[in-house]
């Protein structure tokens, strides 16, 4: 006899000499025949969603509200693979926001936010999200200010992020070849060695994508990367977003016009939550709109 049918016997066996065990399971599986009944009058959120074949991300009716007021109302945006994006908008139309919720910071009240077709980033956390592919660079870099350049950027590929598994943690040759790539890739590989407090404003600013890149991420959200740099590090900066573009889709949150015009082949205009306009830098620097609400107070203030 199999051991299968044996533990069936067992258990046939158990409650057959104890009958109120027979009732009690009887009500237990009609409670949750109950409970199943009930739930399919409300369906689980979307496991899929219908997208164009080279969209990355999705975000579609996205609103989240705070105390009433709507940072993002019915927010619509879809970013391509490989695409380079720029989002522009005045203070307040919903920018950190919009990446709060992609990052899983901020649950919106309702909408929908997928990752590719299948990843509904609504249901994961922000380690999750960050694990699925998508990285974070902040407006102010966070970088350990005195460890080597090379020492962060191996920090920050380390699989387990617990303390004492990123000390004891060995990289092998395949991750020190990637480290290599990225330190070529951000223009600090004469750097390596440095402690990264020693570096230029511009240079923490380049270190701290590196330290996203070994994590190979699908998806880059970048926050203003060029404010307090000088007009080298700006240059500098394009260079490195523009060839991120292919490999990675960029998503680039600025106020700097001319830093904008200098990397963008299409532009995402936010204003009071929503897209405003959206198009290529020439679109959107003729539109009367944009123009009203944004371009002619940004122009102004240089």
């Amino acid at each position: 006899m199999s051991d299968g049918l044996i533990r069936r016997d067992r258990v046939f066996g158990l409650l057959a000499g104890e009958p109120g065990r027979v009732e009690r399971l009887r009500e237990r599986v009609v409670a949750r025949d109950r409970v199943f009944n009930f739930m399919e009058r409300f369906p689980l959120p979307d496991t899929e969603v219908v997208m164009d074949a080279g969209t990355l991300l999705y975000l579609e009716g996205v609103t989240v509200s705070f105390d009433g007021f709507k940072a993002l109302n019915d927010l619509n945006l879809y970013i391509d693979d490989g695409e380079l994006r720029c989002i522009i908008g005045p203070n307040g139309a919903g920018k950190t926001t919009m990446m709060d919720v992609i990052t899983g910071k901020t649950r919106p009240d309702q909408g929908k936010v997928f990752f590719g077709r299948n990843t509904n980033l609504l249901t994961l956390d922000e380690a999750a999200i960050a694990a699925a592919g998508i990285g974070r660079k902040f407006q102010q870099p966070t970088v350990f200010e005195n460890l080597s350049v090379f020492h962060n950027l191996e920090l920050s590929m380390a699989a387990d992020k617990g303390i004492w598994s990123s000390l004891t943690w060995q990289l092998n040759g395949l991750q020190r070849d990637r480290i290599d790539e990225v330190l070529e890739l951000i223009g600090l590989d004469t750097q390596r060695h440095q402690r990264a407090g020693a570096l230029s404003h511009g240079q923490k600013q380049w270190l701290e994508i590196g330290m996203l890149l070994t994590q190979n991420p699908l998806l880059l959200l970048v926050d203003e990367p060029v404010a307090g740099m000088t007009e080298h590090e700006v240059e500098q900066t394009a260079e490195l977003l523009v060839a991120l573009a292919g490999q990675h889709s960029v998503v680039v949150v600025e106020h700097d016009m001319a830093f904008v015009r200098s990397i963008a082949r299409r532009v995402t205009v936010l204003h009071e939550g929503h897209v405003l306009a959206e198009g290529s830098m020439e679109q959107i620097q003729n539109n009367p709109k944009v123009i009203e609400v944004y371009l002619g107070a940004a122009d102004a203030d240089g």
